[in-house]
């Protein structure tokens, strides 16, 4: 497998705050496949489709460069990591206390 290049005009996501916060609720906006790194599955595998709904879980950091997301998608009982640019906000309030 050929290794991608970082682009180096992507800016550093590090430098920002985050863009979502835990317990809010997003969208999937591409399908993610295993690559290898999710156990139990096989390499290739679809884990996510585009459009399903998740919450952020967590908040980690990848390469001192990016926010990687664990987001749930409890429908299918799977945690995956992603990032900023893969979701999209549906409720930033749906956890508040009503």
């Amino acid at each position: 497998m050929r290794e991608r290049a970082r682009d180096p005009n992507e800016p550093i996501e590090l430098e920002d705050r985050p863009a979502f916060e835990e317990g809010q609720k997003v969208r999937a906006l591409r399908d993610v496949r295993n690559d290898g790194t999710y156990p139990g599955r096989p390499m290739g595998d679809f884990l996510i489709r585009t459009g399903e709904i998740g919450y952020v879980k967590s908040i980690g950091t990848y390469l001192q460069m990016y926010y990687i997301y664990g987001i749930d998608f409890y429908e299918k009982r799977i945690i995956v990591g992603m990032r900023a640019k893969e979701l999209e906000l549906v409720d930033a309030r749906c956890n508040d206390p009503q």
